[in-house]
């Protein structure tokens, strides 16, 4: 079993860690949030004084941080790729730029570290349950490194090729989410004004052509999927707000590639209203009720 810094403990990296620790691996945890360093303590963690010191002595440093400002902030300002050990491993989970990916490998290779970007996609379910499907950069000795650790928070774990690899899989993974969730909020408010009921336009879909994610797993309206956050008020799941960081980095992609992605930008504009209506904090699936006009 390995020793592992993990240096955000939020809504997704708490769990995360939870799940660490009870494959049996050592965490010393650090989160500016006092409280989630709490809960990780009470779950087993240990707690430490400062990010730096999450890497002191730590096999593997999992970041769960929310931008890539933040992860320059913690790797390379905070000191904590200096404070690792020669050849830590550095498992990167959070959704950023690829540019930002990709100068995080530079500066970890460039002092002897090892790194894999790692983005994931479940969700905070997902983290709680440990299966997350982990999408991953990075050479392929790193890989196989990070494969066991990724295994214990996930279902799966996919090398998607070289560094910021792991992004781009993420980035086109949630283009293609947010684009069907929207397909399907607009499908079942047209089948309202028609007068079709939500379960029986759900059990025609999803055994159809219409089948997706969006409308199987994640139903937007209550009733059909038990599950989905359309029976919980919308709380989050998988907010608003950080679709629309996850879309919104997407389209900084499509420019950068040039690359034409309309259905992407319309996405991007709508969960932008969504957003900016004051929903940041609800549930990405939540934006059937703007679609509705309520």
């Amino acid at each position: 079993m390995a020793t592992i810094g993990f240096i955000g403990l939020g809504n997704m990296g708490g769990p995360m860690a939870e799940n660490l620790l009870k494959a049996g691996h050592a965490v010393q945890g650090f989160d500016l949030a006092r409280e989630s360093v709490a809960r990780a303590a009470a779950a087993g963690a240990t707690a430490a004084p400062s990010a730096a010191a999450a890497a002191e002595g730590a096999d593997v440093v999992v970041t769960m941080l929310p931008a890539g400002r933040h992860v320059r902030q913690v790797l390379i300002d905070d000191g904590v790729l200096q404070a690792a050990s020669e050849g830590t491993l550095f498992i990167e989970c959070s959704t950023i730029d690829v540019a930002t990916a990709r100068e995080m490998h530079a500066a970890a290779e460039a002092g002897d570290l090892a790194m894999v970007d790692a983005p994931v996609s479940g969700g905070t379910a997902g983290a709680a349950a440990a299966t997350l499907t982990f999408m991953v950069g990075g050479s392929d000795p790193a890989f196989a490194r990070a494969e066991p650790v990724c295994a214990a928070m996930g279902k799966a774990v996919i090398h998607a090729g070289g560094p910021g690899n792991g992004q781009a899989a993420k980035i086109c993974n949630n283009m293609i989410l947010g684009v069907t969730m929207i397909g399907v909020c607009e499908a079942l408010v047209l089948a309202e004004a028609l007068g079709l009921d939500h379960q029986k336009l759900f059990d025609i879909s999803s055994k159809s052509s219409g089948s997706c994610w969006s409308l199987n797993t994640y139903c937007p309206v209550p009733g059909p999927v038990p599950t989905s956050p359309a029976n919980n008020d919308y709380k989050p799941g998988f907010a608003a707000e950080m679709m629309l960081k996850d879309l919104l980095l997407a389209q900084e992609a499509a420019r950068a590639g040039g690359t034409t992605t309309p259905m992407g930008a319309a996405a991007t504009a709508l969960y932008g209203l969504f957003v900016n209506g004051g929903e940041g904090s609800t549930d990405f699936s939540g934006i059937i009720r703007m679609i509705r006009g309520n």
